[in-house]
């Protein structure tokens, strides 16, 4: 039994150590975001920072712009400078595979209300978590909240449960008002992550992607393939940018892996009416009373 306590709390000591890197280094990166300089500058100091602090990426840093919701991380060589944006800094870091995934807007476009409305649509959301609460309750929080400020949620993206290399797992945790959603646990390790814009409230896919998991081990017979699948190993299951790679024929065996579903991509994410987007998200451990907030 002792060792059995002693390992969740070995556990719960990496999310908050995850946390608490993750908490420097989005607010010394937050403060790199300004008109004129590179958006691949910022990623890499979110990046390398977070290495240096005794963390490990979970994602590659997404910075997502003005109707870019998320998945948006620069390429390699990238020379993109930030403009007059709303720019969404989301950033993961892991220690040992348990993760920390917070979020905040940067806003260089004077869209301060549309920023407020995700920040507070969150805050909202946190006081309403504890054990037994049901997620339809937050989103119907957030939902209310976001409204309220003359904006629309994001209705199809989501928040999510976390689990030792796992970025994104149950339960979900919508953004409007639902049905039917699950009851929280205490021990439950959750993103709350609301998404608020002036335009449709829905995302698609866009036409860009970067980003990519492994999913699942098959044969392949392709060598190029087969030796990018190798220097896959270091991330397990967790999201990888491309500009990472140093293997060569990088987008054809990206395209054999996707095609033989070893791995899948994740396009950039863009509202659908064009609008200005903000997202704001915290790391939560769910307590038979609250929660605590692991990025704050």
């Amino acid at each position: 039994m002792q060792d059995k306590f002693q390992e969740v709390e070995d556990i719960l000591d990496k999310y908050l150590t995850a946390g608490k890197i993750l908490s420097q280094v989005r607010g010394e990166a937050a403060d790199k975001i300004r008109v004129g300089a590179k958006l691949l500058d910022v990623a890499e100091f979110v990046e390398q920072r977070t290495m240096e602090l005794g963390g490990k990426p979970a994602f590659p840093c997404n910075l997502s712009r003005n109707d870019e919701a998320a998945h948006a991380t620069p390429t390699a060589g990238d020379t993109t400078v930030f403009g007059k944006d709303i720019v969404k800094l989301d950033m993961g870091v892991h220690v040992d595979g348990y993760i920390a995934d917070a979020a905040l807007t940067v806003d260089l476009s004077g869209n301060k209300d549309l920023v407020d409305a995700s920040r507070q649509a969150l805050e909202a959301a946190i006081d309403t978590v504890k054990g037994g609460v049901n997620t339809a309750e937050i989103g119907a929080v957030i939902e209310d909240t976001i409204r309220d400020k003359g904006f629309k949620p994001v209705a199809n993206l989501t928040g999510h449960g976390l689990a030792r290399y796992q970025a994104h797992t149950p339960p979900s945790i919508p953004n409007r008002h639902i049905g039917e959603g699950m009851e929280l646990q205490a021990g439950d390790i959750i993103a709350i992550e609301p998404f608020a814009t002036d335009g449709a409230g829905k995302i698609s896919d866009g036409s860009f992607t970067e980003i990519y998991q492994f999913i699942q081990k098959k044969p392949i017979r392709m060598p190029a393939a087969r030796k990018l699948l190798k220097e896959l190993k270091e991330y397990s299951t967790l999201p990888f940018a491309k500009r990472w790679l140093t293997s060569p024929k990088i987008d054809l065996a990206l395209m054999q892996l996707e095609k033989a579903e070893i791995i899948t991509s994740f396009p950039v994410l863009k509202e659908v009416g064009g609008g200005m987007v903000s997202q704001a998200e915290h790391t939560l451990i769910v307590t038979e009373d609250g929660c605590e907030i692991t990025t704050r």
